[in-house]
C-alpha cells in the first residue's frame, strides 16, 4: 500500500507515470495504460534446465558465456528449482499449470482477467529451437480449468543472456509480431568480480551483447538485479543501476539477496563470510538507484520472494508490505522520484 505524501510535495514533486501517490513506474500502471486493465502472470516451469549447472539434457544448448562455469553447481544462491520455486509442479504440461494458475488468481481477484504466462524457471531459451516454438506457439492459446479461452495479451520469457543463440532471438521477434514478449534476462551486477564472485557464469560484455542483439530485434527486456551481493558495497550497486540507466532497459526488476538452504551461499553465510543488508539499508539504495534511472523505465519488482520453508535470511524480506512502505516513506521524505537524478 502506498504512504500518503503531503499534498505539497505532491504539487512540487509529480511523477509522470504515475496515478496514485507511487513515485515510480509500477507494472500495474504500465498494464493498465498498455492493456487497459490488471492482468494475471502466471509462473510456468516448462522443464528448462541452465548451462551453469550440471547435469544439463545433452540436448539444451548455450552460447559462449564469457566467463569460465567454475564447478558447474550453478549460481551460489539459486535454489533447487532455478528460481521457480512459486511454479507449479513441473511434472505437470505447462498448459496446466498455467490454468491451475489461472484459476487461483481468478478465485482471488474474483474476476477473469487477461493473463500472462511467464516462463520463469531456469533459463527458457536453453533448449532445441522446435522445443521452443511448440511451448510459445501453444502459450497463444492457453485455456482455464474449464476449457474456456483465456485472453493473452503477451508472454514474458525467463532467460540468460548466454543462451541467445541468433536462430532463436530471430525466432522471439516473429512471436512479438502476435503477441507483446518480454525477455527477462538476469543481469545481476555489471561488475564482472562480483559475477565470478557468485559464480553466474557469464560475463557483463556477454550480457550486453545478449541484450543488444534482443532490442535491436525489436524486443522488451526485464532487467534482473540484485542488492546485497557478497564483496558488493552501496558504490557497486550503484555502478550497476547506472549501468542499467544507459541502456534505458524496458522493465526492471530489483531484488534483496535472499539465502537459500540448501545453497553455496547458505554455507557462506552461515560461516559468517556475507554481512546482509538492513530493510532501512535496503530502502535506502532501491531508492537511490530508482533516482538515477530512466522515469520509462517499468519496475516490475522492488523485492524478492523466498519460498517459506527455504528462506534463511534476511526474515524482514517475507513482509513484502513493509518493504514497498519503506520505500514509498523514503521517496516521500527526500521529496525524490524515479529519474529524478537522471
Amino acid at each position: 500500500m502506498a504512504v500518503p505524501c503531503p499534498a505539497d510535495k505532491m504539487q512540487t514533486s509529480p511523477f509522470p507515470y504515475s496515478d496514485t501517490n507511487k513515485r515510480y513506474h509500477t507494472y500495474d500502471y504500465y498494464l493498465k495504460h498498455r492493456y487497459g486493465t490488471k492482468c494475471a502472470r502466471i509462473p510456468i516451469d516448462a522443464g528448462f534446465s541452465c548451462p551453469n549447472r550440471l547435469g544439463c539434457s545433452v540436448s539444451n544448448r548455450g552460447t559462449d558465456s564469457g566467463l569460465d562455469r567454475l564447478d558447474g553447481s550453478g549460481c551460489i544462491y539459486c535454489s533447487a528449482r532455478g528460481s521457480g520455486d512459486f511454479c507449479a509442479d513441473a511434472l505437470l504440461p505447462p498448459a496446466e499449470q498455467f490454468a491451475r494458475g489461472y484459476e487461483t488468481l481468478c478465485k482471488k481477484w474474483g474476476k477473469r482477467l487477461p493473463a500472462i504466462p511467464y516462463f520463469q524457471a531456469f533459463s527458457n531459451t536453453y533448449a532445441p529451437l522446435d522445443t521452443l516454438k511448440r511451448l510459445y506457439n501453444e502459450a497463444l492459446s492457453y485455456r482455464d480449468a474449464d476449457g474456456n479461452p483465456v485472453p493473452i495479451p503477451a508472454i514474458s520469457i525467463a532467460t540468460r543472456p548466454d543462451c541467445l543463440p541468433d536462430d532463436v532471438v530471430s525466432y522471439l521477434a516473429d512471436l512479438n509480431t502476435r503477441t507483446d514478449v518480454t525477455v527477462e534476462l538476469g543481469l545481476q551486477s555489471a561488475k564482472d568480480e562480483t559475477l565470478t564472485r557468485i559464480r553466474r557464469g557469464h560475463s557483463f560484455a556477454a550480457f550486453l551483447d545478449g541484450y543488444t542483439r534482443l532490442k535491436n530485434a525489436g524486443i522488451a527486456v526485464c532487467v534482473h538485479i540484485i542488492n546485497g551481493l557478497p564483496g558488493e558495497n552501496v558504490d557497486d550497486m550503484l555502478f550497476t543501476a547506472k549501468t542499467l540507466a544507459a541502456l534505458k532497459p524496458d522493465f526492471l526488476k530489483i531484488h534483496m539477496l535472499h539465502v537459500l538452504k540448501n545453497t553455496p551461499l547458505a554455507g557462506m553465510w552461515e560461516a559468517g563470510e556475507v554481512p546482509l543488508l538492513s530493510l532501512s539499508e535496503y530502502a535506502d539504495i532501491v531508492i537511490r538507484q530508482l533516482s538515477i534511472l530512466p522515469p520509462e523505465t517499468v519496475i516490475c519488482r522492488l523485492t524478492g520472494d523466498g519460498a517459506g520453508g527455504e528462506l534463511l535470511a534476511p526474515l524482514w524480506t517475507k513482509n513484502k508490505r513493509a518493504v514497498i512502505a519503506a520505500i514509498d516513506r523514503g521517496f516521500c521524505a527526500a521529496d525524490g522520484w524515479q529519474g529524478k537524478l537522471y
